[in-house]
């Protein structure tokens, strides 16, 4: 199984990495500091490391420059707030392979990883056969596709895009604004009465009974819970 270690001191950015590449079939292990993520590097090998710039005890490109002053080839992307173009020229000076800028999409990392993987040769999870069943539905969320006793359902990228995040956090509480930041960012805003929509078009699609949902659940005044 391909191991990615990832290195970033914001909670909530890191927990959000590892469950999503956990989803998409990497194995992951994770350091909230530089220093403690260098110590991991030294000590163990990845496939990948995606390492955070701006760290406490060490930076980002400290990290990078020791463990290949080390010896160290495991390929590294970071992950910087910065966009000038020093930053990334000193990060790729320093033996980084790629860099990508935040605030970013889960799909741009995803390819970004992907692409750095075949270059190294280093085989991919087989998407064909990753595939999970939610209520009625069967989903590849790799291949976007869908299907009901055996035919293929229609769904939109937002709606493929909204039932992933809710996967993800399966059994959770996922928030309006969750969605709003995870699915559609910063850029454009909808509004909450445009995601009930969305949700709603999904329950008709898996629930046995739409109006009695169970497995895309309301939680008033707040959002919603995918159980499974």
């Amino acid at each position: 199984m391909i191991k990615i270690l990832i290195v970033e001191d914001e909670v909530a950015m890191l927990k959000g990495l590892q469950d999503n590449l956990e989803f998409e079939g990497y194995a992951v292990d994770t350091a909230n500091n530089g220093k403690d993520g260098l110590q991991k590097m030294l000590t163990n090998k990845y496939h990948l490391a995606l390492l955070d710039v701006m760290m406490p005890e060490l930076s980002g490109f400290d990290v990078c420059k020791t463990a290949r002053g080390k010896g160290i080839k495991t390929p590294v992307i970071m992950l910087t707030a910065k966009a000038e173009e020093i930053d990334k020229v000193l990060g790729l000076e320093l033996g980084a392979d790629d860099y990508i800028t935040k605030p970013f999409s889960l799909r741009e990392l995803l390819a970004r990883i992907r692409a750095i993987l075949r270059r190294a040769g280093i085989d991919e999870p087989n998407e064909e056969n990753r595939q999970v069943e939610i209520g009625n539905m069967k989903v590849n969320f790799a291949l976007y596709v869908a299907t009901v006793q055996g035919e293929e359902v229609k769904l939109s990228h937002k709606e493929f895009e909204i039932l992933h995040y809710l996967f993800v956090h399966k059994n959770e509480t996922v928030s309006r604004d969750d969605l709003l930041n995870n699915v559609w960012g910063t850029d454009y805003q909808p509004t909450s009465r445009t995601i009930d929509n969305f949700v709603l078009k999904l329950r008709q699609k898996i629930e046995k009974d739409p109006n009695d949902a169970r497995i895309i659940l309301t939680v008033h005044g707040v959002g919603y819970k995918l159980i499974l």
